[in-house]
């Protein structure tokens, strides 16, 4: 077993993550890094739910406004970008916990994860950004369909950057995407961790899905989306494929109501939910913690994870 030490705590959106986190953080002296692809981004606060420097309570946080939000993001620069937290962290002589619900990008730090950057085509990629732009994102994401049906399941027809690293691949090497990382995933951990994922039940955590995308619109998350489409920023980048602010931007585009939009945020929200709560049912070794056994008490749940830490 690895000697370097790793606390995860996962589970679907507007679970709670980020209350049991400070308060775990506290206890054992650990920094917090953030496993979230989009609480990387400058202003995009609403939306992502970013904590505060106040909700932080004096525990230091890594990987929270890195990146403007016309900038690249991906899980392998995600991944290094956390091995040197981790070393900082280490250093600074205290425990890291990452936390967040982005699956793919924690288990591809647990697991230190090779995404082949090597094998790459740029006169093929240039032809599939030319698809892209001339047929659409759909267009695209059904030819990867056609190829490997498993990696068109996980990629989001809109992150057209994966969808086109997952052909390109394809054309390079002959092989599957998809099988490549279930090798990696097969792969032992690097960490000495543990693993928890909270999770409570589907219609409770419906119900506070729903409630936080009222709160995000109360707050101003209308007019956060209004500021970024204002500055002109592309409907194409990656920061705006993100729940929120995509629906708004349609709104904005004229192609929802403002009623319409919001509700598309709770669905889609809802359904996002569902497939993390799937993403984390493969995890062999994680530890469920599963909210309602616990009678939603915190302080019962960050006593039971005492055990197993």
């Amino acid at each position: 077993m690895p000697d370097k030490p790793l606390i995860i705590i996962a589970g679907p959106t507007a679970v709670g993550k980020t209350d049991i986190s400070i308060s775990l953080a506290k206890k054992i002296g650990g920094e917090i890094i953030s496993a979230d692809s989009v609480q990387v981004y400058r202003t995009l606060d609403i939306g992502s739910a970013k904590i505060t420097k106040e909700e932080m309570e004096g525990v230091p946080h890594h990987l929270i406004d890195i990146l403007d939000p016309d900038e690249d993001f991906n899980v392998a620069i995600f991944k290094d970008l956390v091995y040197d937290a981790i070393d900082k962290i280490k250093s600074n002589g205290h425990i890291p916990i990452m936390v967040g619900g982005t699956g793919f990008y924690i288990q591809a730090v647990l697991k230190n994860v090779n995404f082949s950057e090597g094998e790459s085509d740029p006169g093929y990629r240039k032809e599939l950004e030319e698809i892209a732009l001339s047929k659409g994102a759909v267009f695209l994401h059904e030819e990867l369909k056609q190829v490997d049906p498993e990696s068109a399941e996980n990629i989001p027809a809109g992150n057209v950057k994966r969808v086109i690293r997952a052909l390109e691949y394809y054309k390079v090497t002959g092989k599957l995407i998809s099988e490549h990382n279930k090798e990696e995933i097969e792969k032992p951990a690097v960490f000495d961790n543990r693993y928890f994922v909270l999770n409570d039940e589907r219609g409770y955590l419906y119900e506070r899905i729903d409630k936080r995308v009222d709160q995000m619109m109360a707050s101003g998350l209308q007019e956060e989306v209004r500021k970024l489409y204002e500055s002109g920023i592309s409907r194409d980048a990656l920061s705006m494929q993100s729940l929120g602010y995509r629906q708004l931007l349609d709104y904005f585009y004229g192609e929802y109501s403002l009623e319409e939009a919001v509700y598309q945020i709770k669905l889609q929200t809802r359904h996002f939910a569902k497939r993390q709560i799937t993403w984390f049912k493969r995890e062999k070794d994680a530890i469920w913690i599963n909210k309602n056994e616990f009678d939603r008490d915190d302080s019962k749940i960050l006593e039971f994870m005492m055990t197993k830490i």
